[in-house]
């Protein structure tokens, strides 16, 4: 295959080998790759063997668009499928969920109006997921410190500039930003998220040059 060209690709994934992934490969004319996991919902989805081959078609700028039945194929959590959402968004992909039907991006690559909606629904919803699980975190602990079991880090405390950007992935973050690495390639180097280097760039806006 040329390796200027892009690709479109169907993903889907079920959780089981005994499981039957029929229904969601329906309709499967015009694609390149027909990509199917069938793996644990909870490994994300760049780590999973044919997750790791949409990667490759990633980083090498052969994405045109990722087609998937259902918007939670892409990730365990409203929290990891809307990092991915976000950045395949960014890299200028195509993502068509066809249950309920909707995509990211209009033909002339410009935001999806309804997409753009639904991003802003999973994005309540994961700071409500993330309260829950604060919440469970802090009852947690709570109990095991009646329990004389809690030996780590209160929850809410917190963590210096200085000690977040001594940590050695942060370090190897401000390398790469220092090094003008593009935002993706430090994503890929750095195996995180673009909102870890934003809050990177953020603080070093106010702190001397490391």
């Amino acid at each position: 295959m040329n390796s200027n060209k892009k690709v479109n690709v169907f993903y889907s994934r079920v959780s089981t080998l005994d499981q039957n992934d029929a229904r969601q490969l329906d309709n499967l004319s015009g694609f390149d790759f027909v990509f199917a996991d069938k793996c644990s919902g909870s490994i994300p989805i760049f780590d999973r063997p044919k997750g790791k081959q949409i990667r490759k078609l990633i980083d090498n700028g052969q994405l045109e668009s990722l087609t998937i039945h259902s918007i939670d194929r892409l990730g365990r959590d409203t929290l990891s499928v809307l990092d991915v959402w976000k950045q395949l968004t960014e890299y200028g992909i195509k993502i068509i969920c066809r249950n309920p039907s909707f995509q990211n991006l209009n033909e002339d690559g410009s935001i999806n109006i309804f997409s753009d909606l639904m991003l802003s629904i999973l994005s309540i919803m994961g700071d409500f997921e993330k309260k829950l699980i604060k919440e469970r975190q802090i009852e947690g602990i709570e109990k095991a410190k009646l329990e004389g079991k809690y030996t780590g880090r209160v929850v809410n405390s917190k963590e210096s500039v200085e000690q977040f950007l001594k940590k050695p992935k942060i370090k190897r973050i401000i390398r790469d930003i220092n090094s003008g690495y593009t935002v993706r390639e430090i994503a890929e180097n750095a195996n995180c998220s673009n909102t870890t280097i934003l809050k990177v760039k953020k603080l070093l806006l106010t702190k001397p040059k490391l």
